[in-house]
């Protein structure tokens, strides 16, 4: 197949170099120069540690060059950024083309999953050419082909398969399945309880502290899902508790690693320009603290780490109001 790949952050370069592996055609967007030079030039994004590709990947700043003869798009722009640029696919696309979802994050404002944010631009009667691929997979261990499981879904079975035959490698094994928001909504607000993890650790809690943190937050994300008319079983599985894990322990985490630098005493800006890539959680706990609140369902943890990022507040004040709050029956 000949694919358009739109961003080219370290994930967005991970699953590129995948489906080249896999002997797809692969016309690799971004809109910043400089790294289309370098990626040419060295073949191996220079956030990552890999082999360089052996079969070519054409790197460009020109989207209408990257959406020549496609026959499907896969996207990994940031949550901030979907709209505008599939807005302009669509303005430039001479046919509908299926579109992938990789990125992980929610629009603010509007509080849409991506799918919904996509099949907006699109119209409902094109919802079928929406699909989705999530799950716990970091970049860095995708490019050296680590055992890696994740979970693909669409409206349309046809193109669910599609998505597994593109990516599925003896290392990448993909899971379909039919509750696409329940995809995209586990990989969205899993980033929100990283950052409290991070923040976490970076106050010198321990690993007791840790296991609140991700089984409570765990509840607010099953709990919240629903208004999005996800399953909650989805929200158990790789796209939900599998993610909520990798980006809760591991050092590869953006968003681990936000929460740390902030409870190091790191304003947001100062934090984001030391990770150097956008952190999606920061992003998502506005949009997501407005879903819960629109539908009058409390969310502790994604509520005190929007205070932490956004008013300011003392992160082990944050921690001691949690632990203050009324004790009730543990619901799940």
């Amino acid at each position: 197949m000949k694919i358009a790949y739109l961003g080219v952050g370290t994930w967005g370069f991970a699953l590129a170099y995948r489906l080249v592996k896999n002997g797809h055609e692969v016309v690799a967007w971004t809109r910043d120069e400089p790294l289309v030079q370098e990626l040419r030039k060295k073949g191996m994004h220079p956030k990552l540690q890999g082999k360089p590709l052996d079969a070519p990947m054409k790197i460009t700043s020109c989207l209408e060059e990257a959406l020549v003869d496609v026959d499907i798009i896969v996207e990994s722009v940031t949550s901030s950024g979907i709209r505008e640029v599939l807005t302009r696919v669509l303005s430039i696309a001479t046919k509908p083309l299926p579109v992938i979802l990789t990125s992980k994050g929610i629009e603010e404002k509007t509080s849409f999953l991506l799918p919904e944010v996509v099949e907006e631009i699109l119209g409902e009667k094109n919802r079928f050419l929406i699909g989705c691929l999530s799950g716990p997979s970091h970049a860095e261990e995708v490019v050296k082909d680590l055992p890696t499981s994740v979970v693909a879904s669409s409206y349309d079975p046809k193109l669910t398969q599609t998505i597994i035959q593109m990516f599925s490698a003896e290392s990448f094994r993909i899971y379909p399945t039919t509750d696409v928001n329940g995809t995209a909504f586990g990989g969205a607000m899993k980033n929100v309880i990283a950052i409290a993890c991070g923040v976490s650790d970076g106050l010198g809690f321990g690993d007791n502290t840790k296991a609140a943190l991700m089984t409570r937050g765990l509840h607010e994300m099953r709990k919240l899902s629903k208004t999005k008319g996800c399953k909650e079983e989805t929200l158990n599985g790789l796209s939900g508790m599998g993610d909520l894990c990798v980006s809760c322990l591991s050092k590869h985490s953006r968003n681990y690693q936000l929460g740390y630098l902030l409870a190091q005493g790191h304003s947001l800006l100062s934090a984001k320009e030391k990770i150097g890539m956008v952190v999606e959680g920061a992003y998502a706990a506005k949009s997501i603290l407005q879903l819960a609140k629109k539908h009058n369902m409390p969310v502790p943890i994604t509520e005190a780490i929007y205070h932490v990022i956004y008013s300011g507040k003392d992160p082990k004040q944050s921690v001691k109001d949690l632990l203050a709050r009324t004790v009730k029956e543990e619901s799940l």
